[in-house]
């Protein structure tokens, strides 16, 4: 449980021998569930932060008339609910797709590795920052693109992701989820996907059989999906952060130099800084 934690953070930040002992600590012993439950449901108190070990799962929505939408997979490695450490209530459901391992820490381990280690409360901003990133990726997914770029998009993130953990043979891949999984992603039909795979299947792009995915030509693939692997670079993540601790910096450094200036355009010649903040400020009672 830990190492897959430690891994992860450290895509995004350096970790101290004290904060991976930390990590290890923390944490419930890791529990197993079984396909297609519901780890949390939309509207229901928010509880512990759950991590995947094993399996696949997502975070869904179902309309009134009984629709699913799925929101985004969940893959080993990453975290189900990191929202759920400022949330009342939760705004969407979490399901697992696949039977699952999972690891949990409660709001409070969380809260006091952040307080604790900055590098930790680092790490976990960045993974956030990566599935908002991702999040919005998926928008576009359902706003602009084709049915064959969002097929192929989605098949180049998960392949991506899944390589990232270590978790990918060569070109190929286990992706347990069904063609309606992927449908309810993607805001197609089934038979949408279906026709979809075979195209890609006849372009020689990737094929998708039996829970297994084998990417025959990435390069192409990633031409046809439009696909850009930044948004799940650690790297990147890691530079935009640092750019705006500086900027955040800058501003505030420019603040007290303000500060400072205007405290001394009040002060009379021949005054101290302390002499000019006792003679400017108004007499007590005022």
């Amino acid at each position: 449980m830990a190492s897959l934690l430690i891994r992860q953070l450290e895509r995004f930040t350096a970790l101290s021998l004290e904060e991976k002992l930390a990590l290890r600590s923390a944490g419930l012993p890791p529990r197993r569930l079984r396909a297609h439950c519901d780890l949390t449901r939309e509207d229901e108190p928010a509880g512990m932060i759950n991590m995947l070990l094993a399996g696949f799962a997502c975070r869904y929505a179902v309309l009134p008339n009984g629709r699913r939408q799925i929101l985004s997979y969940l893959l080993p490695g990453d975290f189900c609910d990191l929202r759920a450490c400022v949330l009342e209530r939760m705004d969407q459901s979490i399901g697992t797709l696949t039977a699952v391992k999972l690891a949990s820490f409660t709001r409070a381990d969380v809260a006091n590795l952040s307080r604790r280690f900055p590098q930790v409360a680092r790490g976990l901003a960045l993974l956030a920052a990566a599935q908002e990133a991702t999040a919005r990726q998926w928008l576009l997914n359902l706003g602009r693109r084709t049915a064959f770029e969002r097929v192929a998009h989605l098949l180049c993130e998960i392949f991506t992701r899944l390589q990232s953990v270590g978790l990918t043979m060569g070109t190929t891949c286990e992706l347990p989820l069904t063609q309606t999984d992927l449908a309810d992603a993607l805001a197609l039909s089934p038979v949408h996907v279906n026709r979809t795979l075979m195209e890609m299947r006849r372009k020689r792009l990737a094929t998708f059989v039996h829970h297994q995915l084998a990417i025959n030509d990435f390069e192409a693939l990633q031409r046809a999906a439009g696909f850009k692997p930044g948004y799940l670079d650690a790297e990147r993540h890691r530079s935009i952060f640092c750019e705006m601790r500086t900027a955040i910096e800058v501003q505030v450094l420019a603040g007290t130099a303000d500060e400072l200036g205007g405290h001394e355009q009040h002060r009379e010649p021949g005054r101290t800084r302390l002499e000019g903040e006792l003679y400017n400020s108004p007499p007590s009672g005022a």
